[in-house]
């Protein structure tokens, strides 16, 4: 097993595994080397995942995870360090503006999946924190990282958003495991459970409405 070695590396490897972040006394730039060991070990686990997929044709993106790392690494930084550095949080949290596909939001959610946490903690610290919102933004587009977090979704046509079978498959297994009431009484999510659930529909989740269009 990889073993961490560096302040970004460090912090992503701990949250991983462990489910806690290390906040260190500066933002630290991040060297390339960082980088490089950074994006070889999300793409280990992205390797260990895709298990799952039941599907070899989602390849690993690079870009959309470290993206995505750099993100939850500052976001849980500046948590606690925050001196100087409103002037830089859009540099600190930026936008991505690569390709969105199936490969690409799964490669992000490696670390978004952690991100709701973040926000949590520092809402309530400051609910007026404008890195709130910044990062519920970012969410609110990665919604399949944010499942069980009740984010704001706009108006998504979940029929597209969900075409990729294997996405489709993992979205609506986070959704039964979050138990995101919020997600699965969406008519066209609800209607996906239920043939998914079947006659077994009590044993996965008895308390589940059938929401009828």
């Amino acid at each position: 097993m990889m073993q961490p070695r560096f302040p970004f590396l460090d912090t992503l490897f701990l949250l991983r595994n462990d489910e806690c972040i290390t906040i260190f006394t500066d933002i630290h730039e991040i060297s390339a080397k960082e980088i490089s060991d950074t994006a070889d070990y999300l793409e280990s686990e992205f390797e260990k995942e895709r298990l799952e997929f039941q599907s070899n044709q989602i390849d690993f993106n690079k870009e959309a995870a470290v993206w995505a790392a750099k993100v939850l690494y500052h976001s849980a930084q500046l948590y606690l360090v925050r001196k100087d550095t409103s002037k830089d949080l859009r540099k600190l949290i930026p936008e991505y503006t690569g390709k969105r596909d199936v490969s690409f939001l799964l490669s992000a959610d490696l670390s978004l999946r952690f991100l709701p946490q973040i926000i949590t903690a520092l809402y309530d610290a400051d609910p007026e924190d404008p890195l709130i919102r910044m990062l519920e933004n970012i969410l609110q587009e990665f919604h399949y990282s944010a499942v069980g977090f009740d984010a704001e979704l706009g108006n998504i046509n979940w029929e597209e958003e969900l075409k990729d079978k294997t996405y489709r498959k993992l979205y609506l297994e986070r959704i039964v495991e979050k138990r995101s009431y919020q997600l699965a009484e969406i008519p066209y999510i609800n209607q996906l459970l239920i043939a998914e659930f079947g006659i077994f529909k009590d044993i996965y989740w008895k308390e589940l409405k059938i929401i009828e269009n």
